[in-house]
């Protein structure tokens, strides 16, 4: 076992740490919603989010960007959405959030940027300029497909319908997403341990 430096610095969490902190407030917002309403959802859900950054800094003593820019979401329609009793505020902060991931990568795709590198380099060792331009592409149009997703689910259907997409459809589809970039992480020098 490693020992952590004194300040935490240079913890990872575990799998299943990571699991908790990400997919953590999600479960807890649609047991919520089961048990409750889409009010007491929301509102759990905000509470569980700051649970879980409070956990990721305590373990890790470090939380991602991309999850402090989402708190900051959750925090203004979910406090809109309970404040002024209505729904529409919470439905809608996923297709901000995607819409905004997208925006940030493409924005990144035409300066030449690449913010994917920057946030994932780590993490992905060799893997060459070219696919990192690729995979930062395919991200760009994959979060632009879940905002529309979103926008289609909550305009077009029953709340009950729109919780269970948000909760179990775009977390499969990120997944299976995910997953079918492994070709083309590995056609570009991503080393595999």
């Amino acid at each position: 076992m490693s020992n952590p430096s004194p300040a935490g610095e240079g913890r990872t969490l575990g799998t299943w740490a990571k699991l908790a902190v990400d997919l953590g407030p999600l479960l807890v917002f649609f047991l919520a919603y089961y048990r409750f309403d889409i009010f007491v959802a929301t509102g759990a859900f905000m509470a569980a989010f700051v649970v879980a950054v409070a956990a990721s800094w305590l373990l890790s003593r470090h939380v991602p960007a991309t999850t402090w820019f989402s708190g900051a979401l959750v925090a203004v329609f979910g406090g809109l959405t309970l404040w002024l009793h209505d729904e529409t505020f919470i439905k809608v902060k996923p297709t901000i959030l995607f819409a905004m991931f997208a925006a940030i990568l493409g924005f990144g795709t035409f300066t030449g940027r690449n913010y994917l590198k920057t946030l994932l380099g780590a993490a992905m060792p060799g893997l060459s300029d070219r696919g990192w331009a690729l995979l930062q592409q395919r991200w760009a149009l994959f979060f632009l497909l879940l905002a529309g997703l979103n926008e289609l689910f909550w305009r077009a259907f029953p709340t009950e319908i729109w919780v269970h997409f948000k909760v179990w459809g775009d977390t499969l589809l990120t997944f299976l997403f995910a997953l079918a970039q492994l070709p083309l992480l590995r056609r570009h020098g991503l080393k595999l341990d």
